[in-house]
């Protein structure tokens, strides 16, 4: 377990990504009692930036066999759903257009940007907690893993996400 400054998961792209993952989990673990108006604020800043991040990230292989530890619980992850739902109260549900059930339906579907805050803190929370153990195939093989499941599924549900959060932060504007 060498540390090697040249190593994937110590360059300038993973490490910013990590910083900002870190930065997204610590706020919403201390989320409690924030006004609706700054938490949307936060989110409208620190969203672009992860994703702005993980698509900046080259792409690379996994080093070992099987999958990274997975950290967070149950309860953690409806910790945060509900302090979210809370801090969002009605604005927590949004309608949701860009979603493969869509195509076969004549009704809206209904998202909440609670549920899919949550599953985004629970992909780049594991990330960072595995980041903590400093080992460079278990960092490598977290991030590589939490990349492709932006690509698969949490990187649309954050571009979905920003939608009601820009309604919510520009709706006392257009009065």
């Amino acid at each position: 377990m060498t540390q090697s400054n040249t190593h994937y998961v110590y360059q300038q792209p993973a490490i910013e990504f990590v910083t900002v993952a870190v930065q997204l989990c610590l706020y919403l673990e201390q989320l409690e009692g924030l006004d609706k108006s700054e938490f949307v604020e936060k989110m409208l800043c620190l969203l672009p930036l992860l994703y702005l991040k993980a698509r900046l990230l080259p792409k690379a292989t996994e080093e070992l066999d099987g999958f990274p530890e997975r950290f967070v619980s149950e309860q953690e992850y409806e910790d945060i759903r509900q302090k979210v739902a809370q801090c969002m109260g009605a604005d927590d549900t949004y309608l949701e257009v860009f979603v493969e059930d869509m195509r076969y339906s004549d009704e809206p579907i209904t998202a909440f940007v609670s549920e899919n805050i949550a599953d985004i803190y629970q992909e780049i929370k594991d990330l960072a907690c595995n980041y903590q153990t400093r080992d460079e195939a278990v960092m490598n093989d977290a991030l590589v893993n939490c990349i492709e499941a932006f690509e698969q599924h949490w990187g649309q549900k954050l571009l979905n996400v920003l939608r009601p959060l820009h309604a919510v932060a520009c709706e006392g504007e257009q009065e």
